[in-house]
């Protein structure tokens, strides 16, 4: 059976760490969340970052605005808070309402508060080793392995799903580790052949149970980034864990692997701000 990698407990290190180095140091950190419209995953994941804030001692400030608010009073909004002296990091919610352009809202972001790691100069110093903000996702899966004592230098790392958020971060991050990457994604052949040579396999392609043990070699590490809810009401990943976890040498389950160390890893940008500014 395999081991499982508890996020809950790693991401609570990490904010201990995080809540002391505050204490030690006297930092005075700003979190600034924008929430736009009322969508109740969204709602959950805001008050779970306010939560954490609290424990850490980090300040947030919150600004909830209405569906219906004008791509122009929400740059307007963005613009004044990069100009604040006293905000380290910015968040927007995502997704956005379908009116309001993802793209041109994250780059109005200054770079050196972006906390989500998801502005084009953060992206861009991850792919040539720069400093800068990680995407929280992926900072936070190298945690989870790291402090699980899976080694990544040397290994065959198979990631599945390319996205912005995770995939591609995700490769470059495992490059940095030293791992033999590849990145699968809807078009490439033969995909269970390809994940059966992963010592670590990630999987963030946003389908239910999708990868079960046909996918994967006898002792891999397997990274479930999915998360769904079946009909039944309970939650599960990408990974068919009851199946994968037989054949896995150690595997994250769904909820409480990935999850937690999103918002972990988000604290840990907050406090970087300083350290970029």
């Amino acid at each position: 059976m395999a081991k499982i990698i508890d996020g809950k407990k790693i991401s609570a290190q990490i904010k201990d760490e995080l809540k002391e180095r505050v204490e030690k140091e006297n930092l005075d950190v700003t979190l600034a969340v924008i929430l736009v419209g009322d969508d109740p995953a969204s709602a959950v994941y805001v008050g779970n970052k306010k939560k954490a804030c609290e424990y850490i001692g980090i300040k947030s400030l919150s600004y909830e605005l209405p569906a219906d608010t004008t791509e122009e009073k929400l740059l307007g909004l963005i613009d004044e808070l990069n100009n604040r002296d006293d905000v380290d990091g910015i968040l927007v919610q995502l997704p956005l309402p379908k009116h309001l352009d993802e793209d041109k809202v994250i780059k109005a972001i200054s770079p050196i508060k972006d906390v989500d790691g998801f502005h084009p100069q953060s992206v861009g110093a991850l792919s040539i080793g720069q400093p800068g903000f990680v995407s929280c996702t992926p900072a936070g899966i190298i945690q989870l392995l790291k402090r699980s004592d899976v080694e990544i230098d040397g290994k065959e790392c198979v990631i599945i799903g390319r996205s912005n958020i995770v995939g591609k971060p995700m490769s470059l991050l495992m490059l940095r580790e030293n791992a033999t990457v590849t990145v699968c994604h809807s078009h490439t052949k033969n995909l269970e052949e390809v994940a059966k040579r992963a010592d670590i396999l990630i999987v963030a392609i946003g389908k239910p149970l999708f990868v079960d043990d046909k996918f994967v070699k006898e002792g891999a590490v397997v990274i479930d980034v999915g998360i769904h809810r079946k009909e039944d009401g309970k939650l599960c990943g990408d990974v068919d864990f009851e199946k994968v976890e037989k054949v896995a040498s150690a595997i994250t389950p769904v909820p409480g692997g990935v999850g937690p160390m999103t918002i972990a890893m988000l604290m840990n940008n907050c406090i970087a701000a300083k350290d970029l500014k």
